[in-house]
């Protein structure tokens, strides 16, 4: 029998019909507090089980998932795509799921057709500096067997070895403020679970964390029910956090709800918040959906037949808002929260959103606001703090030197820029670590964590059938997280993200010792150009050897200042 395997980069993308003749890898250096991913690639001429172990020191620190393979219906929208960067541009399947490999009791199936083990080493904060190995045993297995074959009696045994070398530094927090939307809803309806019954809140809790263990930090609270991707005139199940009651002229609020929503967060290590956007999407001519009892009944009082400059709204907005805005200041994160007026107003909408803006904006207190959106006029006419601005359009913000620049992509672009579209390379998500570090970007937002709808969620799709919400966006587009047997699967993309941020953080790290200006000169020398957003190179060597370098500088300069 013939069995082939080979140990690769992270940012390879093996498919089940590739070749295995890759370039592998058997050494790695990395800062104390950092995460090192790589993957195992196996073959094998007749079908065979296998069982997977680790060997190490580093061995509490270790976790294998098994790379599933997602459906790509829509590669991508636009035209004339030959010469993108796309691995493919056809219908098919791509490697993005990872299932935990205990699921299937540590053992996988190799065929003919690739198998892939992802490794990921979360290095603790408090290692020691110094050499550490990582073997990976595949056993041969008789699945029907109670237990694997001790290694000595195994007909054969494959070892992959990882060498990793832990240097005497440690990985800076993180300072990026990173978000992908939360949609509460989606869960239930992918689960079949009440809302906020208590199968619903531990998934809450699995997805949170799921969301953090990717770098997350930020999470939209469904204060009310996000008014996102929302079809005009209609609702999306109600995830309301907040009980309001009408009495008179006066509303009472109760909190239960949204103080459990921020426990789990605060446990799961989320330290920013974003709350539903107060009026509606692409304008703010609406308000939103929100429930309220009034003489027993409860109903949408407030919704698309409600207009955002009604005096009704305005006057509940006022005493809405100083009832969270006291909230958070009890909860102890209202300097960490952001306010939404509106998602992605046009310069048409402008008129609209400066009502909405100078209604919100006296009435928030120390937090902030924030909104997608790409025309620089918002800001110029003071009508945002924090804008968010699509990567296709950033350059022209980067040039007034906005403070708190952001920056998000959103179904598109589909051409030049970073972005996660399945059927993009790894290296095409990845890159935007640098760049961000570059242009001193303070957060990133995207509008999908975990949408399992059609485009304005006229009904919940399969995402194991379709990952473009019904051939709506580019495959990848709405979510980066996968729904699991009641719990959830992360992403080859959500890991590559997550690896981009860490290069960030190298990069502060770095910092430390020569300052940005050097740092940033680091970068485009080894990119050989200007590195932009619409302009960097499309390899993953430019990427881990300029990583591998910083590392080794900041490996050198530490043992100096020592």
């Amino acid at each position: 029998m013939e069995f082939q395997v080979v140990q690769v980069s992270s940012l390879e993308k093996v498919r089940a019909q590739d070749s295995l003749r890759r370039d592998e890898i058997h050494k790695k250096t990395v800062l104390a507090g950092e995460r090192l991913s790589y993957q195992i690639c196996m073959k094998a001429d007749s079908r065979m089980d296998v069982a997977v172990s680790v060997e190490s020191g580093l061995k509490d620190a270790v976790r294998l998932y098994m790379v599933q393979d997602a459906y790509i219906d829509v590669p991508a929208r636009e035209e004339d795509m030959e010469g993108e960067d796309y691995m493919t541009l056809e219908p098919g399947f791509m490697p993005d799921i990872l299932v935990p490999l205990e699921e299937q009791g540590n053992r996988l199936a190799v065929t003919s057709r690739t198998a892939t083990v992802w490794v990921k080493v979360d290095v603790p904060r408090d290692t020691p500096a110094g050499d550490y190995r990582i073997k990976v045993r595949l056993l041969p297995v008789d699945m029907q067997a109670a237990k694997a074959p001790a290694a000595e009696d195994a007909a054969f045994t494959v070892c992959q070895v990882m060498d990793v070398r832990v240097i005497p530094a440690s990985m800076p927090e993180q300072r990026l403020i990173y978000t992908r939307w939360f949609y509460a809803d989606c869960i239930a309806v992918q689960h079949d679970v009440e809302i906020y019954s208590e199968e619903h809140w531990e998934l809450i809790d699995r997805y949170i964390a799921a969301a953090a263990d990717v770098g997350m930090n930020m999470i939209l609270v469904p204060i009310h029910t996000p008014p996102l991707d929302t079809a005009v005139g209609t609702v999306r199940p109600c995830v309301q956090l907040v009980d309001i009651e009408k009495k008179g002229d006066r509303y009472e609020f109760s909190f239960g709800k949204f103080r459990r929503f921020i426990d789990i967060c605060k446990k799961n290590g989320i330290r920013y918040y974003e709350m539903a956007h107060m009026f509606s999407q692409w304008g703010a001519k609406c308000a939103p959906n929100i429930m309220v009892t009034e003489n027993g009944k409860t109903d949408y009082m407030f919704g698309w037949h409600v207009a955002a400059d009604s005096k009704e709204y305005v006057a509940f907005l006022a005493q809405y808002i100083e009832a969270v805005s006291k909230e958070l200041e009890a909860e102890g994160i209202s300097e960490q929260t952001y306010f939404h007026i509106s998602d992605e107003p046009t310069l048409e909408s402008m008129e609209t959103y400066r009502t909405a803006s100078d209604i919100m904006r006296p009435l928030i207190g120390g937090s902030k606001t924030f909104d997608a959106l790409s025309n620089y006029a918002f800001c110029e006419n003071g009508l945002i703090e924090c804008p968010v601005t699509s990567v296709e359009h950033i350059h022209e913000f980067l040039e007034h030197d906005v403070e708190n620049q952001w920056a998000y992509y959103c179904c598109g672009p589909e051409k030049v820029f970073p972005n996660s579209f399945l059927a993009m390379p790894s290296h095409r998500v990845r890159v935007l670590g640098f760049l961000l570090y570059k242009y001193n970007i303070k957060g990133f937002l995207h509008w999908g964590l975990n949408f399992y709808n059609s485009c304005v969620s006229k009904y919940p799709i399969n995402p194991y059938v379709t990952t473009s919400g019904d051939k709506a966006f580019p495959s990848g587009d709405p979510f980066i997280l996968y729904p699991g047997r009641d719990s959830v699967y992360g992403s080859i993309r959500g890991e590559a993200t997550y690896e981009g941020i860490q290069d960030m953080d190298v990069c502060f790290a770095l910092e430390r010792h020569i300052g940005r200006e050097a740092v940033v000169a680091m970068i485009d020398e080894a990119a050989g150009r200007n590195l932009r957003f619409d302009d960097y190179p499309r390899n993953r060597e430019f990427l881990e050897g300029l990583r591998e370098a910083m590392v080794e500088k900041i490996e050198k300069l530490s043992a100096a200042a020592d």
